[in-house]
C-alpha cells in the first residue's frame, strides 16, 4: 500500500529476493527479538540482542588484533568497546539504579577514559568481566519493575528502569555499529 497525493493505492506484493536482504554475520547464533511481545520482554530481548551482537563481532578475531585501532582517526578498538560497555552496565544498572556502592570498574577520577584508552589487560579477562556484569544487570532487571527508580548521579533526579533500559539499548546499538566497522577493517567480516 502507498499513499499518493492523499489517495490510498494498493500495490501488488512482490517478494524480495533472498540475496537482496542484509547479510547475516558468519557464526550468528543470536536469539531473534520477537515481533510481538509485551514492553518488558521487548526491552530485555533487544538489550540482550545488542549485547550478543557486540560479542559476536569480537569472536574469532586474533587476540593481537582486538586492541588494534583500525578505523583512523578514531582510537576505538573492540577490546575498548567491551571495557566501555562493562562500565556502562556498572554505571547504569549497578551504581545509579541499584545503588551499589562498589568501586567503578575501568574508571578513576585521574583517568576517566581508561575503559577505552588502557588496553593493557587481557581481552579474555575483559570479556569474562563484561559477561559477569551483564549477568548481574539481568538479575537486577529481573527483580525490578520498569517503574522502579534509581538516582542520576549528576543531577540527583530519579530515573526509571524503563528509561535505563532504553538508554542501554541505544548505547549498545551505537557501539554495535562501531564494532561493525572495526571488525570489517580487521578481517573483512561483514553482516548484521
Amino acid at each position: 500500500m502507498s499513499v499518493v497525493a492523499g489517495t490510498l493505492r494498493v500495490m501488488a506484493h512482490t517478494p524480495i529476493p533472498e540475496q537482496n536482504y542484509s547479510l547475516v554475520f558468519p557464526g550468528d547464533t543470536r536469539e531473534k527479538v520477537p515481533y510481538v511481545a509485551d514492553e518488558r520482554e521487548l526491552l530485555v530481548r533487544f538489550l540482550d540482542y545488542y549485547r550478543a551482537t557486540v560479542e559476536l563481532k569480537c569472536l574469532g578475531v586474533a587476540k593481537d588484533r582486538l586492541s588494534e585501532r583500525t578505523v583512523s582517526p578514531s582510537t576505538l578498538t573492540l577490546h575498548g568497546l567491551i571495557r566501555h560497555l562493562t562500565c556502562a552496565e556498572d554505571w547504569w544498572f549497578h551504581y545509579q539504579f541499584a545503588g551499589e556502592a562498589t568501586p567503578l570498574i575501568y574508571y578513576s577520577d585521574e583517568d576517566p577514559s581508561q575503559d577505552f584508552d588502557d588496553l593493557s589487560g587481557d581481552f579474555d579477562e575483559a570479556l569474562a568481566t563484561w559477561r559477569a556484569y551483564c549477568e548481574h544487570s539481568r538479575e537486577i532487571v529481573a527483580r525490578s519493575s520498569l517503574d522502579d527508580t534509581g538516582t542520576v548521579e549528576r543531577t540527583g533526579e530519579p530515573v526509571s528502569l524503563r528509561r535505563i533500559m532504553i538508554h542501554m539499548i541505544i548505547e549498545y546499538a551505537r557501539h554495535s555499529g562501531h564494532a561493525d566497522l572495526l571488525r570489517e577493517a580487521i578481517d573483512g567480516a561483514v553482516g548484521q
